[in-house]
């Protein structure tokens, strides 16, 4: 007679006690990791601790550097900004020891932070890992480092009940979400699949992502008409002809945020649509009329729209302001896309994995999840449009200033997250007890 393995049932209350029994060491390992100034083009360091952590899980470990040959066949693809050499992705895997049994699953994590800003303004370094109270500081403290240390130590909190997801499961910490999504789509070029993805991005307290905009960059470039300042009404201003182009912008956002206009999941949305003018520079001399500007924009625009269209509508909405200028002649401008050229998605909210962390939120936490459409892009977009990998954002809440000055985690919400996404992976992928 053949023997069969019995089957493990989850104490799934143990396993949210063993997650919130980890709060010292996830807060170590996050004050830690803020410490790692992972800019772009300076993840690497951040990277190398990630990998040494998912060894220390005992997972395999996957470090590869991202191959933009391959990429730039992808539709996905966004033009990149800087050299991706000795920047790598890192990926632990986990594949079960004893049977196979219920869903695979990805756990994907940016590592990469933004710039801090003008430091003057942080109340202390903007990488110092500070814990006060509730609250952890630092650059990439919320996003998203605490979503990495949170399905950490999810798996983590499963060894220590000595238990195993039954199904494979991938731990992703990517690099270049902040301004490409690059990292994340080199994962999906390398092969990576699964019947869901979470990506623990911070997310409004109690909400899902399930919606998100495409994002659009790109550059303006603009020559003037250069001449002495005592003569400037002669000439004519690179910057403020870049400020009029801009200007002529703002009109499609505010056409694109009219009520007519909007997607279905953002009707109540009280500004879904944003043109941000995040960066410009121009000008030699303060006694001269500035002869070339640049201006670094930002573009969001609904679902239902792809790339090419918003890309149509904005190159025409230039062309026109340009014609209309009264000293055109004299001026001439060019459109530079890098960076993000993302389409927006949306899961269904009765989609099966949406349903399913909403469940165990409820259990865990005692509260209903609402689904959020979120007015930016996350890397959910790769996954859900290309990957046949539905893929959704729930991660810890804390602090409303990511991209600001002082950002900041809470750490209970950091464990709470860790507690569901614990039990969701022992229900998600089933477990087994470790060999």
């Amino acid at each position: 007679m053949q023997a069969t393995t019995p089957e493990v049932v989850a104490d799934e209350a143990a396993i949210a006690a063993a997650a919130h029994a980890l709060r010292g060491e996830a807060v170590a390992m996050l004050s830690e990791l803020v410490t790692h100034p992972s800019l772009l083009g300076h993840e690497q360091s951040a990277q190398t601790f990630m990998a040494k952590a998912f060894a220390g899980l005992g997972l395999q470990v996957d470090e590869f550097q991202i191959d933009e040959e391959k990429l730039k066949a992808h539709p996905g693809y966004s033009p990149s900004i800087v050299s991706y050499e000795g920047r790598t992705n890192v990926v632990g895997i986990h594949r079960p020891g004893g049977p196979f049994k219920g869903n695979s699953l990805i756990f994907n994590g940016h590592i990469d932070v933004v710039p801090t800003g003008a430091e003057v303004l942080w109340t202390d370094s903007p990488f110092s890992g500070k814990v006060d109270g509730d609250r952890l500081y630092g650059r990439g403290a919320s996003d998203m480092k605490a979503g990495i240390v949170a399905y950490t130590m999810a798996f983590q909190a499963l060894k220590s009940l000595g238990l195993e997801p039954a199904s494979p499961v991938y731990f992703q910490s990517v690099i270049e979400e902040e301004c490409t999504g690059n990292g994340a789509l080199a994962c999906l070029v390398e092969g990576y699949r699964a019947d869901a993805a979470v990506i623990p991005e911070p997310i409004a307290e109690n909400g899902v992502m399930t919606c998100q905009m495409g994002v659009l960059w790109l550059a303006i470039e603009v020559l003037g008409k250069p001449v002495h300042a005592s003569v400037a009404q002669t000439g004519v201003g690179a910057i403020d002809f870049t400020m009029y182009l801009f200007g002529e912008l703002k009109k499609l956002e505010a056409k694109w945020n009219a009520p007519s206009a909007r997607y279905r999941s953002y009707a109540h949305h009280n500004h879904p649509v944003n043109f941000n003018l995040g960066k410009i520079s121009g000008g030699e001399w303060a006694s001269s009329v500035p002869s070339a500007c640049r201006a670094d924009v930002r573009i969001g625009f609904y679902p239902d729209m792809k790339v090419a269209e918003a890309k149509q509508q904005v190159e025409a909405v230039l062309a026109a302001a340009y014609e209309a200028h009264p000293a055109h002649a004299a001026l001439s401008y060019k459109i530079i896309y890098e960076g993000f050229q993302a389409d927006g998605c949306h899961v269904p909210d009765d989609a099966p994995i949406v349903v399913a962390i909403s469940q165990c939120h409820k259990d865990v936490v005692g509260q209903t999840l609402v689904p959020t459409a979120f007015t930016g892009t996350t890397d959910t977009k790769f996954f859900n449009l290309y990957g046949e990998t539905p893929a959704i954002c729930y991660g810890p809440s804390g602090g409303a200033n990511i991209h600001g000055i002082d950002e900041w985690v809470s750490i209970d919400s950091l464990m709470q997250t860790t507690a569901v996404l614990a039990v969701f992976m022992a229900r998600w992928c089933g477990v087994n007890q470790r060999a």
